[in-house]
């Protein structure tokens, strides 16, 4: 008996028709020009030697149209490439490592909150339940001045934290990279909560001795996405500095900002924010363009402060008794899922093909015109992109992204990795990360990259960079002594 003729219908899945529709979309134009082209030069082939001859012979050449159309050919060209943005590349940066003294295990956190919270242990009992919950790992850092029991916070303590942090990662990026104090023509610092006289920037001036015409910039309040900030700042300037290096450095500075009350709210960031900081290298010269790491591509930024709520919900307040916090409001994730919708609305367009553009279009129509409760679709990124870094502000950050942008366990495992074993570094958080993927041996040439960062009042932020060169396994920074370990399991409830 003849064998039955198998149900293709049944072995043909959706996942290949999308991907069938994907590559037929996204090279459309290749489809449409090569059959035209291949016509083209077969007609050509089929004109004898002396039809294309007489051909030839039959156009007539003026001296001054050539000279006009020359002209018109190279003045357009010279508009082109007068107008085309220069391109800025990310040369080199570094990442802090603080030292293992510095490292707070859950037992010693608790051992602290419980002898400094002695007569509230409801809000000890809080903590204890966010640290279990929180993803964080048993070696994340604080500075010396928060192992004191109570806390010691003072101006110098603060100095000297945010000198250790800013100077350590400079100093790594100078030896990395061969740069010299001389060749920084832009300094950008952005630190939130700390703000001192005279400015974190004019502390690198001085220690480096950097030129006296020096373009500085100190950026302060502006949350956990102003390291993107920082870099949208150099890549304005290096477009009309010419043949120039622009130094930022992106920190939080735990010392003075440690909360000491009781309020829930605000115990929050206790259990969270962590030490640490990154020094990063920018550059439009050309000659840096075959050593630099990657190019930027764009920077996306979204603002929602106009709205009161997405305002207020990171807020830096006193309690009732005058002790100074971070407020970190309930409709936090509410108001940052509002904002990354905004904010992937434009980057969107700039980023994903033309097959994930046309399936979000037709579905918008439908919903507007057909039925509007049709499901929206929500475009893959992951078409667009190859590693994502999240910023590593809590476990529930990461999961709500994750989610709404249909990402896979790998895609996330920078992120997750960062927050258990360095926590939330605030700005530079998102290095760390771009530390792990390297580490990890995954950066190749071409490979895309999505940074996005969230940030007080409420901003929300993206940078997208493109690998200029396969990176090798580093032999040194944050994960030098410890990439083997990880990924590493993180259960739900770490129970202390």
């Amino acid at each position: 008996m003849p064998e039955p003729v198998p149900n293709f219908s049944n072995s043909v899945k959706l996942k290949y028709v999308k991907l069938g529709y994907q590559y037929l979309v996204n090279n459309f134009l290749t489809f449409l020009i090569v059959p035209i082209m291949a016509a083209l030069i077969i007609q050509v082939l089929k004109l004898g030697p002396e039809e294309i001859l007489s051909i030839w012979n039959s156009l007539h050449f003026d001296l001054l149209q050539i000279l006009c159309s020359s002209f018109l050919i190279v003045f357009i060209a010279t508009v082109y490439f007068m107008s085309k943005p220069r391109s800025i590349y990310l040369v080199d940066y570094s990442c802090y490592k603080a030292p293992v003294t510095c490292r707070v295990p859950f037992s010693t956190f608790m051992e602290h909150s419980r002898l400094i919270l002695k007569d509230n242990p409801k809000s000890v009992e809080f903590q204890m339940r966010i640290l279990e919950r929180s993803g964080l790992g048993e070696e994340t850092c604080l500075p010396p001045a928060i192992h004191y029991i109570p806390p010691t916070p003072t101006m110098e303590t603060a100095r000297n934290e945010a000198e250790v942090v800013i100077f350590s990662a400079i100093d790594d990026l100078m030896q990395k990279t061969g740069l010299k104090p001389k060749d920084i023509d832009i300094l950008i610092v952005n630190c939130s909560l700390f703000s001192p006289t005279p400015s974190l920037s004019a502390m690198v001036v001085n220690k480096y001795k950097l030129r006296s015409n020096i373009k500085s910039y100190n950026l302060s309040g502006m949350g956990c996405s102003a390291g993107l900030i920082s870099i949208d700042l150099a890549r304005d300037l290096l477009q009309v500095v010419p043949n120039s290096c622009a130094l930022v450095v992106s920190t939080e500075i735990i010392t003075p900002n440690y909360y000491q009350g009781s309020e829930r709210a605000m115990l929050l960031p206790n259990c969270l924010f962590r030490m640490g900081g990154a020094a990063i290298l920018l550059s439009n010269k050309r000659k840096d363009s075959r050593r630099a790491k990657y190019r930027l591509m764009h920077v996306v930024r979204t603002h929602k402060g106009a709205d009161d709520k997405a305002f207020k919900c990171v807020f830096q307040q006193e309690d009732p008794q005058g002790k100074v916090g971070i407020n970190l409001s309930k409709d936090l994730m509410v108001i940052a899922g509002e904002a990354l919708k905004s904010n992937i609305t434009t980057i969107g367009p700039l980023v994903l093909p033309a097959s994930e553009q046309l399936l979000f279009l037709f579905t918008l129509i439908g919903r507007k015109i057909f039925n509007p409760k049709w499901k929206a679709y929500i475009p893959d990124f992951k078409q667009a992109f190859e590693h994502f870094c999240i910023h590593a502000g809590g476990r529930a950050v990461i999961d709500e992204l994750q989610k709404n942008l249909q990402l896979s366990a790998e895609h996330v495992e920078a992120s997750r990795m960062t927050l258990h074993k360095f926590g939330n570094t605030s700005s530079s958080s998102l290095w760390y990360e771009m530390s792990y993927i390297e580490a990890k041996g995954r950066m190749k040439k071409g490979d895309r990259i999505w940074q996005i960062a969230f940030g007080s009042g409420f901003k929300c932020n993206s940078a997208v960079w493109k690998c200029n060169r396969t990176i090798k396994t580093p032999t040194d920074g944050p994960w030098d002594d410890c990439i083997d370990r990880y990924p590493v399991f993180i259960p739900e409830i770490v129970k202390l």
